[in-house]
């Protein structure tokens, strides 16, 4: 029930007004998983929270923080929506509802979790929350020949992948589980961020597959080429930047800024990503509401925008051969 997804890019929101004071609810006033919905929707529409972090709206994040205390997946909160919850988990669920209010951190941050693509992923605040549309992508856009949906032709084929940017590492973790045969390679700035990455990396078994450098960008990769670059860039201008979110403020600003059009690093993939393409490969890169920006850039660029479920034109891809 809690959806992954991006709201409404990674900014763009007005910071939010103080909660109203809580009222008093006892755990013995709730009895059902519906209950505790119904009542932490009525408590985050009425503190105006910003929903920007794996969840659209107040109900999947109640549904997630609901059911991460229950130590259940969210897919799972419709099986139970019905069942009763012990006075114990109910006195869990309240604190985390107020705690959630109170502090404005994203969810993620409190519970230590996020999920993309069905699959969990750890967090803190030494990482931005993922939220991206690339892995959405890598399903949709990079089958196998045989249906015609594919930009790189055989993912079975593909032997190398990087990920720039790559924070926590969830996009390179679901690359190396889409591209089975690939060797991933992920780079951050971020000694923090890369710690987050390490221990995904391990939790999901891909350590003898997937390599995490410390670098700018290219810098620590020397002449390597891959058949696939992808990256969730900073890309925030500076207006968006002035105008975060509690919620967004809580995460490292080093992940949102992108400079005065929100497309520094971004320029640089542009102008580097070639020199580290085999032939065959190309370049995926989400830039949010970027895109204006970035046409008006880069006009004779033959940048192709792929649109997902939750999203239209924050995605670009780009042939080797076009760059």
């Amino acid at each position: 029930m809690a959806k992954r997804s991006k709201v409404p890019a990674k900014v763009q929101a007005k910071r939010s007004p103080a909660a109203p004071k809580a009222p008093k609810v006892g755990a013995g006033e709730l009895h059902r998983l519906f209950d505790y919905l119904r009542y932490a929707v009525s408590r985050f529409n009425a503190a105006k929270l910003v929903f920007a972090h794996g969840t659209t709206d107040p109900v999947a994040e109640a549904a997630f923080l609901i059911t991460e205390t229950l130590h259940l997946h969210p897919d799972q909160f419709e099986n139970f929506a019905t069942a009763r919850v012990t006075l114990a988990e109910g006195k869990q669920i309240l604190d985390l509802i107020e705690r959630r209010i109170a502090t404005r951190k994203p969810a993620a941050y409190l519970v230590n979790k996020v999920y993309m693509r069905g699959l969990p992923f750890y967090v803190d605040e030494r990482t931005i929350v993922p939220r991206s549309f690339i892995g959405e992508l890598l399903d949709s856009h990079f089958g196998g020949d045989e249906d015609g949906t594919s930009l790189i032709g055989d993912p079975a084929e593909v032997e190398s992948v990087l990920d720039l940017c790559t924070g926590s590492g969830c996009l390179a973790i679901l690359a190396a589980r889409h591209f089975a045969n690939a060797a991933v390679d992920a780079v951050d700035i971020s000694k923090d961020a890369l710690e987050v990455a390490a221990r995904n990396v391990t939790d999901h078994g891909l350590d003898d597959r997937l390599t995490l450098y410390r670098g700018d960008l290219f810098k620590p990769l020397g002449d390597n080429r891959y058949d696939l670059i992808i990256s969730n860039p900073p890309y925030v201008d500076a207006e968006g930047m002035a105008a975060l979110p509690r919620e967004c403020r809580a995460e490292p600003k080093i992940a949102f800024d992108g400079g005065t059009d929100g497309l520094d690093i971004v320029r640089c993939l542009l102008d580097q990503a070639k020199r580290h393409l085999t032939p065959q490969g190309g370049l995926l890169c989400e830039i949010g509401r970027g895109r204006d920006n970035l046409e008006a850039a880069y006009p004779n660029l033959p940048l192709l925008w792929l649109d997902t479920e939750d999203s239209e034109g924050e995605v670009f891809w780009i042939a080797a051969a076009d760059l």
